[in-house]
């Protein structure tokens, strides 16, 4: 007995760090968003879900949210297709293939917000090298059209390795006696990825796609180092948006509530995505 009591002792120090830095910031925004809170008048009183009734009808809040969603879906749809091609590939023999896999690497290992300086730069109109190589002069930083897409293309560039590099740690655990028995069944190299890669590598596709929506659906650095939000609110996504009321016009009533619908999104998000994972298992 006393042995079982004494590996509770062992992990309190955890327990309360992880209350420190986790519950009590959730308790203490949940508290927030039931208040109108605004410093600057010296505002500070309880109202309930006033502030959830009035996101519901803010139609800022519904740009930022399908902003995010947009962000999300395709961001994550084209990195799971480009990294699974890309782990294919490295998962072949041929000369070089180790270095390959460091290169490859690279783009994930440069920190967010450097890459979004410097897709900044490789976006401008006036000296851009995206405009120079295509012999255009798109604003793509500066064009509701082209704002929030540009933001995904960075995205895609610097995570495609992440997926990459975890799909292909799933290809080598697929035993080559499938691939073996059913070469000599007639079966092509389609009807194999088909058949058996793909099969084989979905628990890993499933978790790859439950991080990668989760760290997409709460993106801010990158699209807020491009683009700022702009141009006119068309690339800004729900932590922006939350970061804005929070910081920029010190409503910490309203911007915990947004905050707030953030978490409850992902968490969400996760149940339905842990759901799914059970489901494919089966």
């Amino acid at each position: 007995m006393i042995g079982d009591n004494r590996k509770y002792w062992y992990i309190a120090p955890a327990l309360i760090v992880l209350a420190l830095v986790t519950i009590y910031p959730l308790v203490h925004v949940v508290s927030l968003s039931l208040h109108r809170k605004l410093l600057i008048f010296d505002i500070s009183r309880f109202v309930g879900l006033e502030n959830f009734r009035f996101m519901a009808g803010d139609s800022r809040f519904w740009t930022a949210f399908w902003n995010t969603v947009y962000f999300t879906v395709v961001s994550v749809g084209l990195e799971i297709v480009l990294g699974l091609a890309i782990a294919l590939l490295l998962n072949q023999t041929f000369r070089g293939r180790g270095m390959m896999r460091a290169i490859v690497l690279l783009p994930w290992a440069i920190p967010t917000v450097v890459s979004a300086k410097m897709w900044e730069w490789i976006y401008n109109a006036d000296y851009g090298v995206l405009n120079y190589a295509l012999g255009t002069e798109i604003n793509w930083l500066g064009s509701p059209l082209w704002a929030l897409n540009a933001a995904v293309l960075m995205d895609v560039w610097k995570t495609t390795p992440f997926v990459a590099i975890l799909l292909l740690a799933a290809l080598q655990d697929v035993p080559q006696d499938l691939y073996r028995a059913a070469r000599v069944d007639g079966a092509g190299s389609a009807k194999m990825f088909q058949r058996i890669t793909l099969p084989m590598l979905m628990p890993m596709i499933w978790v790859v796609i439950i991080f990668r929506t989760l760290d997409a659906f709460r993106v801010f650095d990158a699209v807020y180092v491009l683009t700022g939000g702009g141009p006119a609110g068309t690339s800004e996504t729900l932590s922006i948006y939350a970061y804005n009321l929070l910081f920029q016009t010190l409503q910490f009533g309203y911007g915990s509530a947004v905050a707030l619908s953030v978490f409850i999104c992902v968490a969400l998000l996760t149940l339905f995505f842990l759901r799914a994972l059970r489901r494919s298992e089966w």
